[in-house]
């Protein structure tokens, strides 16, 4: 599977790797073990998974365990509770169950599939892990057919609720359903099991039929009325079906009489097919591998089309992997949309839109379109339905530029219109005996004909015999699931006041503690814990604030692992009983984990906390994560390079597209961050920080006490936003959303912030469940974070993860709009205990702050707006008023400056609460020609 925002071939999983293989991999079909630890969670794993009387090997025992696994992540996502294991009491009898749906196959799509038809019935859909828990027993009366028993499954109810259940006597399936991912192995031991049944099932070899690309291209050829890319298909043995020469002109059948041997006649096809006018204005091609064994496969690469030779050498190389009666297809990629922008063009990449019509065929072989989800990415990337967001049909033209209702309608009467046609087509091809009801999912991609006011049209590019894995797709309007997990969907008492549910005293272990709150604040409103401080400079202002003040230097991180076991021996030591122990300053934030570790404490691991710690590392990790469960991390990542040489740097600049972004791996408050828009600027950049912050001591609280290397990441367009989550075991319990001022480039020091987010609701969930996913991904479990994204036309991207609570301002604004202390949540997670946060977070109005700096405000900030005329107006109800740092202190070159202090006041609606803090800026003289506050509150309208 293949990221949507991967930078090219080298991105892509070489040729003759596992990664060619299905990820969610076969049931004893001899591809080894599964890979271990790809679900971060709490779960229980100790359940009754194997199925009496159909013993495992140990091999389809660990495939039984990773599904298993990957439905609990998929329900940990979804926000929905822990299956429940019941299987020591086995069910009796089939109560009000007239019809039972069995399915083998993804657990992501079956959760998909379940939610996104709202589905209430009592148990009677199921979910079989493993081929073991399914029987096949002869059919009374109806010689040469069996009927299919289910032994155990993973039954569905109403609220979410998930069951694993034994079934005695044994529940006979209705309908079967298979084939929702089958890679080698798998595909035959379901398509034995679907044989000959008495029940409709999915997965009969005509059906399988449908998974086999170059067959789908030849039958919806142009001379049968169908719009299908060009192509040349290289097979080994065609089907009865392909035999009987080309489809039209541009689909070109090739049949080689072997796997050796066929360079020279490969290498004519491809140059043919590459200087031909069948490709029109297509500026690539796709290489596929085409079979049922190969469903779901993505484009392996992307070429230009001018690279004939590559092209070739890649079709030669895949060759060596087909099997008899499959294929490798070369075809024309339809180039995105064109369409006419008066003006300026909108800035960022230029967006592709793929569309997925799912279509059932009803009694009498009726065609009815049921679903239309589409997916939006970038034109010059593969693209399809996993890695990339699900928008409704409206929402992905109006990105693309075709918003009126009349172009809506027009495009969804061609799509039903091909789609019901082209499903009766297959099936009057393909069948001499069908199952009276299937599902059909169809792939077009929109072109534009004839500029903005001609004839818009779909290419079928690809059919498949089930819904496929839409997760995620489940409801994409504004009220739908998405929104609902963004509210938070748990029913939970939320005090205001801090309160100890065990009546308890509780004890903390803090790390080193700077400015991200203020420590007395911390120590007033955590009044029933006992704090015990750690802290490098013996001489801490704290130090008499706390229960014990432990001295202890904490700065030389190369030394983590070490100082973790002699901090861990102190505690000892001293006879502390600690029941948590947390940090908010960014460099100790290893440091803790380690040391919960060490005794033992609630913590994210070590090793999560090292990943979200080094900027790089998070992003590339992230573009790893390609799933299941569905959307996948890999979809909001950004493509990056470390750099920790002036070698790096020059790598950097051939793999990373330009403009890009270059900062400080550790870094803090957008410190030395610049945008570079060419290889001179990157070197140029390089050096200057390499120079100006080589230490702690050259820019102290930034980061430096982990080294000054860099990362060189891509630019992306969008609105910025920060996303606060607090996490409890792997559940979202929490999130909050707000909007950023654009900032002032080439630097990105923040100026304007909004809260809450003025987004529409769709979005903010999208934001919300990006952040989820990204931390899930880098294993972070249990703590308050931070999330720094893009909101782009292809969906949410990443800045970078704060493994933990927010900085500057953000803390005070989501206590004073939602009520709920982010310090207080994060003590509590530490100390193991779930916080009580608001089921459904509601603002109580809205806050526009602005941020100052010394470099644009130093002659105000002694005058007009003093830190005791500032104060003064915070203390009358005017306006909120947040110091970072002393004024000595934030007297830096403008270059590596952070904000000095935020103003924000406060308003019913983002535009009164603009308008009042515009005026106050006036006023003051923050506003000027050089620090345009109208400008960056613009976003905020």
């Amino acid at each position: 599977q293949l990221s949507s925002d991967q930078l090219g071939p080298q991105w892509d999983c070489p040729l003759g790797s596992k990664g060619l293989e299905d990820k969610e991999g076969p049931w004893g079909g001899g591809s080894g073990l599964p890979p271990p630890d790809c679900f971060p969670g709490s779960w229980r794993v100790d359940v009754g998974l194997d199925c009496k009387g159909s013993p495992e090997g140990a091999e389809a025992r660990a495939w039984t365990a990773y599904y298993y696994s990957l439905l609990q992540s998929c329900l940990q996502q979804a926000g929905l509770p822990e299956t429940q294991d019941r299987s020591q009491v086995p069910r009796t009898g089939c109560p009000g169950a007239e019809v039972t749906l069995c399915i083998l196959g993804s657990p992501s799509t079956f959760l998909s599939v379940l939610l996104e038809g709202g589905v209430q019935s009592p148990g009677n859909m199921l979910l079989c892990l493993s081929p073991a828990w399914l029987t096949k027993v002869p059919a009374p009366g109806r010689p040469g057919e069996a009927a299919l028993l289910v032994s155990k499954a993973v039954s569905f109810h109403p609220g979410g609720l998930t069951f694993l259940d034994d079934f005695v006597p044994q529940r006979q399936a209705t309908y079967f359903l298979v084939g929702l991912g089958p890679g080698p192995g798998q595909g035959r031991e379901a398509a034995e099991l679907a044989r000959d049944l008495t029940c409709p099932t999915g997965a009969s070899a005509e059906l399988r039929l449908l998974e086999d690309r170059l067959l789908t291209r030849h039958l919806l050829a142009p001379t049968r009325r169908r719009a299908v890319p060009s192509y040349p298909g290289f097979h080994l043995q065609a089907t009865t079906l392909l035999r009987g020469g080309d489809g039209s002109p541009g689909l070109r059948l090739v049949e080689l009489s072997g796997k050796e041997g066929q360079e020279t006649l490969v290498k004519e096809e491809v140059g043919a097919f590459l200087h031909s006018e069948a490709l029109g204005d297509a500026l690539q091609v796709a290489i596929k591998l085409s079979s049922w064994r190969w469903r779901g496969r993505q484009a392996l690469r992307l070429h230009p089309r001018a690279e004939v030779g590559t092209v070739a050498d890649t079709v030669v190389a895949l060759l060596e992997k087909l099997e008899e009666e499959e294929s490798v297809l070369v075809e024309a990629v339809c180039p995105p949309a064109r369409l006419p922008s008066p003006g300026n063009p909108p800035p960022g990449p230029e967006l592709a839109l793929r569309i997925c019509a799912v279509v059932c065929r009803t009694q009498g072989d009726r065609p009815l379109l049921s679903k239309v989800v589409c997916a939006v990415g970038r034109g010059n990337r593969p693209l399809r339905h996993q890695n990339s967001l699900p928008r409704p049909l409206e929402v992905a033209l109006a990105q693309c530029g075709l918003g009126a209702a009349a172009q809506v309608a027009g495009v969804r009467r061609s799509v039903k219109t091909a789609a019901e046609a082209a499903t009766i087509f297959l099936a009057q091809d393909l069948y001499t005996r069908v199952a009276t009801q299937f599902e059909s999912n169809i792939k077009f991609a929109i072109r534009i004909q004839g500029g903005g006011g001609g004839s818009r049209g779909g290419a079928a590019s690809g059919v498949g015999s089930a819904p496929g894995d839409l997760s995620g797709a489940l409801d994409p309007s504004p009220r739908g699931r998405a929104s609902r997990l963004a509210q938070g969907s748990l029913a939970r008492f939320c005090p205001r006041t801090p309160l100890n549910p065990e009546g308890t005293t509780r004890r903390e272990l803090g790390a080193a503690y700077r400015s991200r709150v203020r420590f007395t604040e911390c120590v007033a409103f955590l009044w029933f814990l006992q704090l015990h401080l750690v802290e490098s400079d013996p001489n801490h202002f704290a130090s008499q604030l706390v229960q014990t003040f432990i001295h202890f230097d904490v700065t030389e991180h190369r030394r983590d692992e070490e100082n973790a076991r002699l901090l861990a021996e102190l505690v000892r030591a001293r006879g502390l009983q600690l029941d948590g122990c947390f940090s908010y300053w960014d460099d100790c934030l290893v440091l803790t984990a380690l040391l919960c570790q060490e005794l033992g404490l609630p913590c994210s691991p070590p090793a999560a906390m090292r990943l979200a710690k080094q900027k790089s590392r998070t992003q590339l990790h992230l573009l790893r994560r390609q799933g299941p469960p569905w959307p996948s991390p890999s979809l909001h990542a950004v493509p990056c390079c470390p750099l920790e040489s002036e070698a790096d740097v020059e790598r950097a600049v051939r793999q990373v597209p330009l403009p890009g972004v270059m900062k400080l791996e550790f870094g803090a408050g957008a410190v030395g961050v610049r945008l570079v828009e060419d290889a001179r600027q990157c070197h140029q950049h390089f050096s200057r920080i390499a120079h100006d912050l080589q230490g702690e001591a050259d820019h102290p609280g930034i980061g430096l006490g982990w080294g000054n290397s860099m990362l060189l990441m891509e630019f992306i367009e969008g609105t910025e936003h920060d996303v606060d989550v607090v996490l409890f075991r792997g559940e979202l319990l929490a999130a909050f959303v707000s909007d950023n001022g654009p900032t002032r480039l080439p630097g990105f020091t923040e100026t304007a912030a909004c809260m809450p987010t003025g987004l529409a609701p769709e979005q903010e969930a999208q934001l919300v469940q990006a952040a989820f996913r990204c931390c899930l991904g880098c294993g972070l479990l249990d703590g308050v974070f931070n999330v720094e994204l893009k909101l782009t036309g292809a969906g949410p991207r990443l800045i970078e993860i704060n493994p933990r609570m927010g900085g500057f301002y953000l803390r005070d604004w989501i206590q004073e709009l939602y009520g709920v202390d982010l310090l207080l949540a994060a003590a509590m997670v530490a100390c193991g205990l779930r916080p009580a946060v608001p089921p459904h977070p509601r603002a109580t109005g809205y806050l526009v702050g602005v941020t100052g700096l010394v470099s644009q405000h130093l002659q105000v900030l002694r005058s007009t707006a003093s830190q005791e005329a500032l104060q003064a107006l915070h203390d009358r109800g005017l306006l909120r008023f947040s110091q970072f740092t002393s004024l000595e202190e934030a007297q830096v070159p403008g270059e590596y400056e952070e904000p000095y202090c935020s103003v924000a006041c406060a308003g019913p609606s983002p535009a009164e609460a603009r308008l009042r803090l515009l005026g106050l800026c006036q006023g003051l003289g923050i506003d000027g020609p050089h620090y345009p506050v109208a400008h960056f509150l613009s976003h905020f309208k």
